[in-house]
């Protein structure tokens, strides 16, 4: 199954670099389910698309809620709004709201290229944001004592069991410019031809 070019990106593409200057720039919200049926949000770190591909990829810890929830139910939001306040930055007024699937790639994958995946962007990590992985587990009670400072990790090993490797895979887009007072509605479809494309449908802001 192809997949044809996904017009979004470039618009992402544009915004982020226009952005680049902002560290804030890649970050982004990404929302879940809660396991109680509520709503469940926070701050993530935008890492680029996968090689040769559209979906999104986002580090997280297995340990961390999201994971449960995610497990419960895949289907999630990404808000990456270039701006000041929440996403959205003042240099080009831009948001996009991507909708879609998520799928977590951990230790227990049996799928090779995965593996190879997850490895790869273990690797693309610093040091000091592979080390977050073997900290106590994220949300669990402080029992007052300070992180082992000794902990050492070999900059050549591979990813720590708790690493995991997020792709979210979009279905919907939307596309929110204030500057030119656009917005753009983004869906995806599978044609007859098994191909992934995209239609566009320009909507009120």
């Amino acid at each position: 199954m192809g997949t044809a070019a996904a017009p979004w990106k470039q618009l992402l593409f544009g915004a982020i670099e226009a952005n680049s200057h902002l560290k804030h720039s890649s970050y982004a919200q990404l929302a879940t389910i809660g396991v109680n049926g509520r709503p469940s949000n926070r701050t993530v770190v935008f890492r680029g698309f996968e090689e040769n591909g559209e979906r999104i990829q986002i580090n997280t810890d297995l340990r961390s809620r999201k994971i449960q929830e995610l497990k419960q139910c895949p289907f999630s939001e990404v808000t990456i709004s270039l701006s000041l306040m929440c996403w959205y930055f003042s240099d080009t007024w831009e948001q996009f709201r991507i909708n879609g699937r998520v799928e977590v790639i951990d230790a227990s994958n049996t799928d090779q290229t995965k593996l190879q995946l997850r490895e790869k962007a273990w690797f693309a990590n610093s040091l000091k944001s592979r080390m977050t992985y073997t900290c106590p587990a994220p949300g669990m009670p402080y029992n007052g004592e300070q992180p082992d400072q000794e902990v050492k990790l070999d900059p050549s090993s591979g990813p720590v069991a708790d690493y995991c490797l997020m792709l979210l895979e979009p279905e919907k887009v939307d596309y929110l410019n204030l500057k030119s007072n656009q917005r753009l509605l983004f869906s995806s479809m599978i044609s007859g031809t098994g191909d992934k494309c995209w239609t566009s449908e320009k909507v009120n802001p």
